[in-house]
């Protein structure tokens, strides 16, 4: 995970994009890719198993975009399962990922599973660069 000590610098962010769309896909990598390592996911399945290979690996994610709706693993499961990683393996508030929703979906109930179940924002599509940027910010994670 992160050492608190160190500084974090704006450029060098480990991010998973969750996207099964291939334009959503391209212009989240086009926004974040100035400000870290983007890996790319297109359903829940492979982003749980890119979590859990980077935990392993000790290079952690900082910063997850995660779509709701996606074909194999919808982004509310997929969600549960990596808290449920994180809790087995001990790790704990400020050491989680930092989850923002990514969706078409703009309503409440959405956004109150979404946050319940642990993710720390959830911005509606179209993604706007200045939105994403600032909830980023607000997350600790750019200066």
């Amino acid at each position: 995970m992160t050492n608190p000590d160190k500084k974090r610098l704006d450029y060098f962010l480990k991010i998973l994009i969750v996207e099964d769309d291939f334009y959503g896909r391209h212009l989240l990598q086009r926004l974040l890719s100035p400000y870290g390592e983007c890996d790319i996911a297109v359903n829940g399945e492979e982003a749980v198993n890119a979590y859990e290979k980077s935990l392993d690996e000790e290079f952690a994610y900082d910063l997850i975009c995660l779509d709701l709706l996606m074909p194999i693993m919808d982004g509310q499961e997929t969600l549960k399962r990596i808290r449920k990683i994180e809790d087995s393996r001990g790790i704990y508030g400020d050491d989680c990922v930092k989850v923002i929703i990514t969706s078409a979906l703009d309503d409440k109930r959405n956004m109150l599973m979404a946050y319940t179940t642990g993710c720390e924002g959830y911005i509606t599509k179209p993604i706007r660069k200045k939105v994403l940027l600032d909830k980023i910010r607000e997350l600790g994670l750019l200066e």
